[in-house]
């Protein structure tokens, strides 16, 4: 806008209101004579409004009272008391940005004739108020630089120290001009952002989406111009701006006359010049808002700013005047990021295209300058002469252009014309322009920088008259070097040259296009000559400009920049890559090579061993050179630098870097370019001559050219990563002390917290570096905490817009042209606002990046399988995936769209759920989302096509795209409009592709919302899952869900929890319930009796449950497993609740078996106790010592129990060495057999027998027939069997089924016979009969499914094998049986009790006495018994919940017991471990249970064992002090006071029946109270308890752990054997998902594994195995073998198992091998030899990295 410029500012701020004629004269400023505006305000506006002098009185006292006397006045007017200053406060609201006339005029609005008397209040007030304190700070700090009265210190960026320019301007206008910037500040609210700058981390986060249709108000016109322009929409200058008032009607917005209704005063009006403003003031000038958001932010922010309008094709500030002085500043750091193509024309007519910084481009420069008042718009005329179709200078016609600007004069805009090598290219080569705002005149110093820099000066003058003050500008310009074109306003001449390089040319009444073409002639002809050139990095020379990069926190950082520009100058980029970075070179591609064959090449443990001996060597040379001199200044920068010069470091560090690899790339494309075009050319003619290899060849050349001669911060990252991954390698096997390196994953934290994108996967090597990404993100999590983050992955092809998309999208600042595309994948974090955080369940949005599919630099090698390794991988990781599409025809996408399915098809196999959107971009028509159903039909039914194409290659049942991942073709297919507005080099970006952009967020955001998104530390983990799975051959079979891993341990250890608390509240009930059935108070127990006891615990744990999975981190994870668990909790419960049943039916049928002794026992008791008593009498007096009493006691015992007993027959003791025999003979087999197993004892070893050999006869099918070989089909590594052609030799596979069936039949015979009632109701030879029966059975059904018989001696052996497991546990129940219904036995146990009471009686005790030491003989056992059993309870939780291999699920059990073995190295513990591991957990649990007790918890177990015993002290105390106060009260007898003690017991003792007759004398019921207590104390049994008969009870800890902790599964690998570690028995439920795991795999020759034909013992492991190339026979009887890398299609076991590929070193086994390698082979007469050789490097391993082996592990 330059007619307006200087010659039309309206200078009235507001109007009155309400009705009346408001007609005021506007006047410019050159009628003005008064200096001060305001002052001509008042003049302007006299006789108009009634309150001018109150107003006018008002403004002068307030421009008194300066700036913070002001808001001092505005405080007082806001906080008034109108009870005491007498007029009311004005609300905050409507002052808070008032400045000094708006102040006036509200007061006035608001107080009307009040107003002079209340502005007189506020100011005595003022005056006597000296409490400084309240009032607020002044938006503004006091700057000297200002006049006084002044607010703000105005830094405008980078400031510098240079010494301050005289000023041009008066102090009037150097004030006004103040006013007018902080009056603009005010309205765009942006007081606070001028001295807390704009920063691109303000805007690097997602905020509400920017409205496209309405209005925006004027304080939120700064946001949205910066969200706008950051989307790449130049509209953003054209924001249209709405009213205050939002009740203003259509009617009210047209002026309405309030004059009389007569023709003279209607002509009157009409001819009038005064102006009727509606509006108290007019929007603010859009180039004000561009400059005052300009003047708000931070260096950082100008860039992007600047950058970005570079892009909008706007021109650019390159002269600014500092707002509040006389300063000029050039922004010259902002220009630092652009880039400008152009292409030209050589002498022989060929197209060069250029591409440099522009800061570097050495160009001519035309000025364009107006001298005086125009009414042309100089910047309308440089619009046509440069980009006819485009503003690039803002003009007083473009929309929402005011009248009034502030923030524009004197401010020099330049823009660049770029030609596009066309014959219709205005110029022939890039030129700058530049626009001086303003009148020239008034702007001395601006006018005659841009005379100094510039090749061309063009000026417009009103007329060329001589005398004026335009003369002597143009007298000095006309005299001047420098080529002048004039251009007069006021005259029509054509162009006239005047003198050589001397022009001038009239403007009036000519067609502006004629003017252009006469202006573009004379320009060409100028510059075609000699002429000056500019260089914009030039101007920091100019004096009296002050530049932004001379700050001293810039400067540091470009020292230090300067520093490696330094180191590199003049080398070529390949080779400071080869020999200055060279852990990122070829030793970093050979590692990666050497580790991707690890997971899908064939090889043995020997091949892997070396391989992975040769990646140590790769590390131990990336150390080696890690400490070149480039890197060294780098890592010292990044870690000795402040913050805010780090900042800038990184930026002049890649500007440096740019700078090296500009030229040589643009040169390797242009060539690349070229013979790419030839490669096509031949393909297309199906030209298959060596001419095409040969073009391919120097393309593939070219390619990798093109690669190294790309050099920027990320090679530096990647260098440092490479460097951190060599150290932290060395670091595990040294254990070294940790340097700098180790800092570098906090260097790369701060960077990616910043914003920088993170390399995630190295797409020159092909890998991802997983130990320094998971060290970066770790440190991330460390600085900002575990975050939630939606992962936003992005796919496409090459150059098909993705960087531009997103940077626009989300502010970012990937690379966007096509030399500089992303190669690999990055990542970049980007915040949400506040704003709209609480309407996500996540912080941030975690975009990954990708290299574009297809790329032209991969063709020719490895093309498709990155693409797939690629698209896998960030599909795997995103939540959602953006597939970018160039173009409306999906079928230029049909490779791409075949990648993309598959890959999505992966992750549905793996449980991954991820979705999608397609984007569309370059969409030609505006209509295309609508026109174009057809296409999307096209895609839907190409998308499924590739998906059953797909399913076939991935064996999924799949025939659509809908069938593999949830997609709508309607929501989530987007179109872009063309991202050019017309042909580039000078179009700019299309308006309706931000539109688009925005749309595509807002989708975005809409799927985000509902997502819970990822955990970083999850997204790490998932990282490594998805490549470690990628780099098998075979993804979905050894893809490894780190995530569901570990959230299916908590879950195991949180079921281990529920069933533990389950066990011990059922054995609490079982405790309180057994007394009672002693007692005969219970003789039946009722299921649901005990699931009502159950009931409040089982609830409990219900709940507890669904807290787990509605509130863990991982509920999302977790929720498959729900159901699952929720019925294996009802199922333990169930199960243990009828389990207890069981044994307290036992218990009552004990009682009732015993019913008849019991009545005899208590003939028995009264009958002794008369006895005892009679004899006691006889003898009183007469026994002398103890001696003798016993003597007499014994000699009359034998009497009595023969006397009592007569007639009853005595339980006879059971033979368990001859009932077998003959249970073995009535089931047909021969005494030979039987009589020669029994005396050899082999049998007792038969679980652990290494070869059954002597028991296998083969079939005669099998005798006669050779197994085939097939070389072909089977290599070496296949599991082979011993052949020969007559008599075959049992091989391993029969070994091994031979001892499963051992193992299965032990344990069934075991509980069979567990489950019968021996303690109750005796033991029945029938019980073994049955065993031996289910033996034979068991062995023929065995034969029956083989091709070869176990003989009889097996039969007889494991039938003898059993009885012997069974023997003790026999033995003992039939002992208990005996003890409680013989009754000889019975009073055998009763002997010593009498003995005592006769003992009693001799010695003259009363009754009392004697009935005291009753009763505690009688509660002794119960007493014991029930201290022990809590005790036992107690410990057995103590060690549950306290000791570290018990607390866990059963995979920390496993890792405790292999640890336990190591430390033992006991090898007969070892081979139990791999025959029978169950066995050896169990007696490893028994192992630690009496350590824990007996040794390192001694005490605690003995004050717990002592509080047990004082807890039943003191119930029994209790129990006789209620007894006896309820007899004494109520007068009772003795036979009362035993039923009384009795019931007080409860359900914790028993107390066997007594017979009271014989004590009916006592009635002294305190003194038997005291006698009891006395006599409890004396109880040798309860005094001398021990730990030993702790353990020796019904319940043992043990016990009670073992079926805890082994409650779990127990089948093996059928490969190795080692058993799964899964905590739940019978969890596999989904065939498909549950499968048997273990994460200690083992060599298969551990269990005597050996290779076919040979001795040769098997070294390799299982998990080696399945990526290897070999095969094996799924059985030995099998026919044809099976690929190891598809061991699962074998069926069967092989089916129900998961191995995958484990990159751990598994260091335990390695050296379990090495350390029993003599003992392995005695016990398997083999030798690992030939194939089965220990590598040498196993050797190497030793007991403590074993041991620390199982710890890592256990990690992963």
């Amino acid at each position: 806008m330059d007619q307006w410029e200087d010659k039309r500012v309206p200078l009235l701020r507001e109007q009155k209101r309400g009705r009346g004629v408001q007609s005021i004269q506007l006047q410019t400023r050159d009628d003005v004579t008064s200096e001060d505006p305001d002052d001509f305000r008042e003049v302007m506006t006299s006789g108009i409004d009634k309150d001018i002098e109150v107003k006018r009185w008002l403004k002068r006292t307030l421009e008194n009272l300066g700036s913070k006397g002001l808001e001092e006045f505005q405080w007082y007017l806001v906080n008034a008391d109108e009870s005491e200053d007498g007029f009311k406060p004005i609300p905050l609201c409507r002052l808070e940005h008032a400045g000094r006339l708006d102040t006036v005029d509200l007061m006035v609005q608001r107080f009307s004739s009040k107003t002079r008397e209340v502005a007189k209040t506020v100011l005595k007030n003022m005056k006597s108020d000296k409490a400084e304190k309240s009032l607020p700070e002044p938006f503004f700090q006091e700057d000297p630089n200002f006049p006084a009265g002044a607010t703000g210190t105005f830094d405008v960026g980078l400031c510098g120290n240079e010494k301050k320019q005289p000023r041009n301007i008066s102090e009037e206008n150097k004030k006004t001009q103040r006013e007018e910037f902080e009056d603009i500040l005010s309205r765009l609210h942006l007081l606070d952002r001028y001295q807390h700058k704009f920063s691109p981390a303000d805007l690097a986060k997602i905020c509400p989406s920017v409205k496209q249709s309405n209005d925006t108000c004027e304080k939120d016109l700064a946001q949205t111009f910066l969200q706008k322009l950051m989307m790449l929409d130049y509209r953003a200058r054209y924001i249209s701006v709405r009213k205050n008032s939002s009740k203003v009607n259509r009617s009210e917005s047209l002026q309405v006359s309030d004059s009389d209704d007569t023709d003279d005063s209607d002509l009157d009006a009409l001819f009038s010049t005064v102006v009727i403003d509606q509006s108290k003031q007019s929007h603010v000038h859009p180039m004000d808002v561009q400059m005052a958001v300009f003047h708000c932010s931070d260096s950082f922010l100008r860039q992007n700013m600047i950058t970005k309008l570079s892009q909008c094709q706007y021109a650019l500030p390159l002269l600014v005047p500092d707002p509040a002085g006389s300063d000029i500043e050039c922004p010259l750091w902002a220009f630092r990021q652009i880039n400008k193509t152009w292409k030209i024309r050589d002498d022989s007519n060929t197209v060069i295209m250029k591409s440099m910084p522009i800061c570097k481009a050495n160009i001519p420069m035309v000025t364009f300058l107006r001298l005086g008042s125009l009414s042309q718009s100089k910047s309308q005329l440089m619009n046509r002469l440069i980009n006819e179709r485009h503003n690039m200078f803002f003009h007083r016609n473009c929309p929402g252009s005011t009248k009034t600007r502030h923030l524009m004069d004197g401010v020099a805009e330049i823009a660049w014309y770029c030609p596009a090598g066309r014959p219709d290219d205005s110029f022939t080569d890039c030129i700058a322009f530049c626009n001086l705002h303003g009148d020239s005149l008034s702007i001395d110093k601006q006018r005659k920088i841009l005379i100094k820099i510039s090749s061309v000066i063009v000026v417009l003058v009103p007329n060329l008259k001589k005398k004026q003050e335009s003369s002597a500008v143009m007298s000095t310009l006309y005299k001047s070097e420098k080529p002048l074109v004039v251009l007069v306003a006021d005259d029509d001449f054509n162009a006239t040259e005047m003198k050589p390089q001397k022009y001038k040319l009239g403007l009036k009444d000519r067609n502006q296009s004629d003017v252009c073409e006469e202006l573009k002639q004379i320009i060409g002809k100028v510059l075609s000559g000699l002429h000056t050139s500019f260089q914009l990095e030039s101007i920091a020379e100019v004096s009296g400009v002050r530049v932004d990069e001379n700050d001293p926190v810039c400067q540091e950082g470009k020292s230090a920049a300067m520093e490696i520009s330094k180191l590199i100058q003049g080398m070529d980029v390949s080779w400071i890559k080869h020999y200055l970075l060279p852990c990122q070179g070829q030793l970093w591609h050979e590692w990666s090579r050497i580790n991707k064959e690890l997971y899908h090449k064939g090889t043995t443990e020997e091949e892997k061993s070396q391989k992975e001996k040769r990646l140590m060597k790769l590390r131990e040379e990336q150390r080696a050179v890690s400490c070149r001199k480039l890197m060294k200044p780098i890592t010292k920068s990044l870690m000795g630098l402040a913050p805010e010069v780090n900042a800038f470091y990184l930026k002049w560090t890649q500007i440096q870097l740019d700078a090296l690899s500009t030229d040589d790339l643009s040169l390797i494309l242009q060539e690349y370019d070229q013979k790419w075009s030839e490669v096509l050319a031949l393909k297309n003619k199906h030209d298959k001559s060596a001419l095409l290899k040969e073009k391919q060849t120097e393309l593939e050349q070219l390619s990798k050219k093109l690669q190294s001669a790309t050099f920027g911060l990320e090679h530096i990252f990647r260098e440092m990563g490479q460097i951190y991954e060599a150290h932290a390698s060395q670091e595990k096997q040294t254990r070294r002390s940790k340097t700098e390196w180790d800092k570098y994953p906090a260097l790369a934290a701060d960077l990616m917290i910043s914003g920088h994108p993170m390399e995630l996967m190295d797409g020159d090597a092909g890998h991802v570096p997983l130990t320094w990404i998971s060290s970066v993100l770790q440190e991330v999590i460390y600085k900002l905490g575990d975050q939630r983050v939606f992962v936003l992955s992005v796919l496409g092809v090459q150059s098909s817009g993705k960087s531009t998309m997103l940077n626009a999208m989300f502010g970012l600042q990937f690379a966007v042209s096509a030399c500089r595309g992303t190669r690999g994948a990055h990542m970049q974090l980007v915040r949400l606002s506040e704003e709209i955080k609480e309407d996500f369940k996540f912080d941030y949005i975690l975009v990954v990046y990708t290299e574009g599919l297809r790329a032209p630099e991969l063709e020719g090698y490895t093309s498709l399988k990155h693409d797939n390794e690629l698209a896998a991988f960030v599909v795997g990781l995103g939540n959602l995936t953006l597939i970018n599409i160039f173009g409306e025809n999906p079928a230029e996408m049909q490779d791409v769209l075949q990648i993309v399915v598959q890959a999505f098809m992966r992750m549905k196999k793996v449980n991954l759920s991820p979705s999608c959107v397609f984007v569309h971009q370059n969409v030609t028509s505006i209509a295309a989302a609508e026109k174009n159903m057809d296409g999307r039909r096209r895609l839907q039914e190409k998308l499924d096509k590739m998906v059953q194409l797909a399913a076939k290659e991935e064996v999924c049942d799949a025939e659509c795209f809908n069938d593999v991942i949830e997609f709508d073709i309607q929501k989530d297919v987007t179109y872009f409009a063309q991202l050019w507005e017309g042909s580039p080099p000078m179009a700019p970006v299309n308006p309706g592709y931000s539109e688009s952009v925005q749309e595509l967020k807002n989708l975005i955001l809409s799927k985000a919302s509902a997502s819970a998104g990822i955990t970083l530390s999850r997204f790490s983990s998932k990282v490594k899952d998805l490549w470690t799975a990628l780099m098998n051959e075979h993804f979905v079979f050894y893809f490894k869900n780190t995530l569901e891993i570990a959230a299916y341990r908590r879950l195991e250890v949180q079921y281990g929890n529920w069933t533990w608390d389950l066990r011990t509240e059922m054995l609490t009930i079982e405790n309180q319930i057994y007394p009672k059935i002693k007692k005969g108070q219970i003789d039946k127990v009722e299921l649901s009796y005990l699931s009502k006891e159950m009931s409040k615990r089982f609830g409990e744990i219900t709940k507890n449950m669904a807290v787990f999975f509605d509130n863990d981190t991982d509920k999302e994870i977790l929720a498959q497993w729900r159901v699952g668990f929720e019925i294996k909790i009802k199922e333990f419960h169930d199960e243990h609740v009828s389990g207890v049943k069981r044994k307290l039916d036992e218990v009552i049928q004990q009682n009732k078996t015993r019913k008849n002794l019991d009545e005899k026992t208590r003939e028995y008791e009264s009958k002794l106790l008369q006895k005892s008593r009679e004899l006691a009498h006889w003898l009183k007096d007469k026994a002398r010592d103890e001696k003798e009493l016993k003597q007499q006691f014994d000699s009359v015992w034998g009497g009595w129990v023969t006397e009592f007993t007569k007639g009853t027959k005595p339980i006879e003791d059971i033979n368990l060495e001859e009932d077998p025999k003959h249970v073995l003979l009535d089931l047909g087999f021969e005494w030979s057999i039987i009589d020669e197993s029994k005396k050899s004892g082999r049998y007792k070893k038969l679980s652990e027998a290494m070869n059954y050999c002597d028991y296998i006869t083969h079939k005669k099918s099998q005798r006669t027939k050779t197994p085939s070989f097939y070389p072909s089909q089977v290599n070496m590594y296949t599991k082979f069997w011993n052949v020969f052609p007559t008599e075959p030799k049992v091989g391993f596979e029969e070994q091994q089924l031979i001892r499963y069936l051992v193992n299965d039949v032990e344990q069934k015979s075991l509980e069979y016979i567990q489950s019968k009632p021996v303690a109750t109701q005796g033991y029945s030879s029938a019980y073994l009969h049955k065993m031996a029966h289910s033996v034979k059975q068991a062995v023929t059904e065995f034969n029956a499914e083989k091709k070869f018989s176990l003989q009889k001696e097996f039969t007889v052996d494991l039938s003898l094998y059993v009885f012997d497991k069974a023997e003790s546990w026999i033995l003992k129940s039939h002992k208990a049986y005996k003890e409680k219904n013989d009754a000889l036995t019975y009073l055998d146990t009763k002997k010593n009790g009498y003995y005592n009471i006769f003992r009693s009686y001799c010695r003259g005790n009363p009754s009392a006495v004697v009935f005291a030491e009753l009763i505690c003989e009688r509660l002794k056992v119960s007493a014991v018994e029930a201290v022990c059993n809590t005790t036992n309870i107690h410990l057995a939780g103590d060690m549950r919940y306290n000791f570290p291999a018990f607390n866990g699920n059963r995979l920390t059990l496993e890792k405790y017991v292999l640890k336990s073995l190591a430390e033992k190295e006991d090898f007969s513990k070892f081979i139990t471990y791999i025959t029978n591991a169950r066995k050896q957990v169990e007696e490893f649990i028994k192992e630690e249970v009496k350590k824990y007790i007996f040794i390192e918890h001694k005490d605690e177990s003995l004050k717990k064992l002592q509080k047990n015993v004082d807890d039943i002290d003191k119930l029994v105390s209790q129990a006789s002090f209620e007894a006896t106060y309820q007899v004494k009260t109520k007068k009772g007898d003795i036979e009362m006071w035993v039923e009384e003690f009795s019931g007080l017991l409860g359900n914790t003792l028993t107390l066997d029946t007594i017979s009271c007759q014989n004590f009916s004398d006592i009635n002294n019921f305190d003194f038997l109270k005291e006698e009891i207590e006395r006599g409890l104390k004396s109880i040798k049994e309860m005094k001398r308890l021990s730990l030993d008969d702790v353990t020796k009870f019904r319940l043992k800890p043990d016990e009670i752990l073992i079926e805890q902790l082994c409650n779990g599964c127990w089948e093996r690998c059928p490969f190795c054997g080692t058993v799964c570690t899964n905590t739940v028995a019978d969890h596999i439920r989904d065939k498909e998902k549950d499968k048997h795991s273990a994460l200690f795999h083992q060599p298969s020759g551990v269990q005597g594994q050996h290779i076919k034909g040979t001795v040769d013992l098997v070294i390799d492991f299982c998990t080696t195995l399945v990526v290897s190339d070999g095969s094996f026979y799924p059985s030995h009887d099998s026919e044809e073998t099976v690929p190891y890398k598809r061991y699962q299609t074998a069926g069967g076991k092989y089916a129900s198992w998961r191995i995958t590929a484990d990159e751990s070193k598994l260091a335990y086994w390695k050296w379990f091998v090495c350390r029993f390698q003599e003992d392995l082979e005695d016990h398997y007469k083999m030798k690992f030899q030939g194939h089965g050789e220990i590598p040498c490097e196993w050797r190497n391993c030793s007991k403590e990295e074993a041991i620390e082996s199982l710890d890592e592990m256990f990690r992963l």
